[in-house]
């Protein structure tokens, strides 16, 4: 299961910063702005005491103060449960006080299991209805109205409320930012290299400061582009489609995570960091806790950039349609078998022999034993079909030496449990099932179904 959300707040020893930076760049933009509003505190308090940590599967980066190596220690995400995160960008300016509309929305998936991740754009001129508000609008509204009206949690929890009833996406977490931190975080790690493909003139991008237009111009080719000019691509919508302008925006988040980790660019930022906290530390709001973002940082960097999914509601999935109203808005009507498909696959994972590390079997050979430890007849053979239509390898399907197992096991011939936890997510079955042992020759897992399986088809019963 997921850690808990946590409703206090943490006071973490300084040390962590350093643990903190050492995941923040895999994690991409999600984990480079949420560092800068939970460092805030933990730099004031910054010490090389707390900063001797032990070297146990650690990570080792540069104490700025002192400018020694430090070996920090990174714990472990232990859930096993994929992990949803909605990712805000609001439509602020310097001169308003809010509540703001999401310029940007974006889904962003962990599956620990399988070692993959996904980012899924949400076009802000799809229509809905907003939960609770008992009336239709642009998603992009969502956030605006929670806020507007002291939704409970405010305009988060409606953006994710929404999302979930009309898209079918539940996410665990959010994280919200503005304009001014992305500008931040690009300039921190010296811009970002993004490959135009067309030339974009844009004369009518609107102005931050003010309501009037900053004309805007980008050649086509290669380039290096600074925090500005990185949300100017991100954002333009004169130019193309806004499809084209949420895949521009994927482009941009995998052009910083991979900008940071190419250049090795963690102890820089450390030593940054302080002249950043005034003006970002405002900038952000998240229900994450900074252990649970450590844990996800690791995470992150246990998976392959080919493992990484780049989805978008497009064209394809909705209806242009200009509303009855007065004015008339130009909104997408979602066609929700189009989106259900494209969700069915954003958020479906196998994993493979590149994913679950040396020491496991891949997902398509591993030879698996479904054993019916019931006396529920066809269980072993039903959930043997649901395996396979899953991508696993089952190669037999038995009773089990007794009927009256109460727990389910999931035997794993090897020390690398990660394809047992895998069966174990898909069949609903906590962690503790998974053992390791020896099993005949020839067989790598054997699954044993007892009463606390729930079967699709019948509910057994002790």
């Amino acid at each position: 299961m997921l850690p808990e959300r946590s409703t206090t707040k943490h006071h973490t020893p300084s040390r962590l910063l350093i643990i903190w930076l050492a995941g923040f760049s895999i994690i991409g933009l999600i984990a480079a702005l949420v560092f800068f509003s939970l460092v805030r505190d933990l730099v004031r308090g910054w010490n090389t005491t707390a900063l001797s940590a032990p070297a146990s599967n650690g990570v080792t980066v540069t104490n700025p103060q002192t400018g020694q190596p430090v070996v920090a220690d990174v714990p472990t995400w232990t859930g096993i449960e994929r992990v949803t995160v909605l990712l805000l960008g609001i439509d602020e300016r310097k001169q308003e006080t809010g509540p703001f509309r999401t310029d940007t929305m974006l889904v962003l998936t962990i599956d620990p299991v399988a070692k993959t991740a996904g980012m899924l754009s949400i076009p802000r001129d799809l229509w809905v209805t907003i939960p609770t508000m008992d009336t239709e609008g642009k998603i992009n509204t969502a956030h605006f109205l929670g806020d507007a009206y002291n939704y409970p949690g405010g305009g988060p929890a409606l953006a994710m409320e929404t999302v979930k009833l009309e898209l079918g996406i539940p996410a665990d977490y959010y994280v919200r930012f503005n304009f001014d931190s992305f500008e931040k975080v690009v300039d921190a790690i010296g811009g970002v290299d993004i490959c135009v493909a067309e030339t974009i003139d844009d004369p009518l991008y609107p102005a931050l400061d003010n309501y009037g237009y900053d004309p805007l111009h980008i050649d086509a080719g290669c380039q290096t582009m600074n925090g500005a000019l990185a949300l100017k691509y991100a954002r333009t919508r004169h130019t193309g489609t806004d499809f084209d302008r949420a895949r521009r925006q994927q482009q941009v988040i995998l052009a910083i995570r991979d900008k940071v980790i190419k250049q090795n660019l963690l102890p820089q930022l450390v030593a940054q960091a302080p002249s950043l906290l005034d003006t970002l530390q405002h900038a952000i709001k998240t229900d994450l806790s900074l252990d649970q973002m450590i844990q996800l940082a690791k995470l992150a960097t246990q998976i392959d950039p080919k493992n990484i999914k780049q989805a978008t509601i497009d064209e394809n999935m909705v209806v242009a349609y200009n509303t009855p109203t007065d004015p008339p808005q130009n909104v997408l009507v979602p066609i929700r078998e189009k989106i259900r498909e494209l969700r069915e696959k954003f958020f479906t994972s196998v994993p493979t022999a590149n994913t679950t590390g040396e020491a496991a079997l891949a997902a398509t050979s591993a030879r698996i034993v479904v054993e019916n430890g019931t006396k529920i007849n066809g269980l072993a053979a039903r959930t043997g079909d649901r395996l396979t239509a899953a991508g696993y390898n089952i190669v037999e399907v038995t009773s089990a030496d007794r009927f009256d197992y109460q727990h389910s096991q999931i035997f794993s011939n090897v020390n690398d449990t990660t394809l047992a936890a895998a069966i174990a997510r898909e069949l609903g079955l906590p962690a503790s099932a998974v053992v390791t042992g020896t099993l005949n020759d020839g067989i790598d897992l054997k699954v044993v179904l007892g009463s606390d399986y729930r079967d699709a088809a019948v509910t057994p019963t002790p």
